[in-house]
């Protein structure tokens, strides 16, 4: 696919504890996305998300929007390659 992107993604904030990883699962999943999500000890989440761009953009409005999960700061790094995989995943 020509216009598939790869995003590594890191986001601050109060992450961790509020579902932020399901919910990052079932939207990626909604939006046709593969990749991945974890914790980090620091108390961040990174992610690998990969597909359109605008499915890409969408992920992150809908994380952000969520009442549940505090965002403080979200640092996005495009990935010069794209990975063959079928799903994304909870590490």
């Amino acid at each position: 696919m020509d216009n598939t992107a790869r995003w590594h993604i890191l986001f601050t904030g109060k992450v961790q504890h509020v579902g932020f990883r399901y919910t990052a699962l079932y939207f990626s999943r909604e939006l046709y996305l593969t990749g991945w999500v974890r914790n980090n000890p620091d108390g961040s989440v990174e992610m690998e998300a990969q597909g359109t761009l605008a499915c890409l953009r969408k992920l992150v409005l809908k994380l952000k929007s969520q009442p549940h999960i505090h965002i403080e700061d979200v640092r996005i790094t495009e990935i010069d390659q794209v990975v063959a995989e079928r799903k994304f995943r909870v590490l």
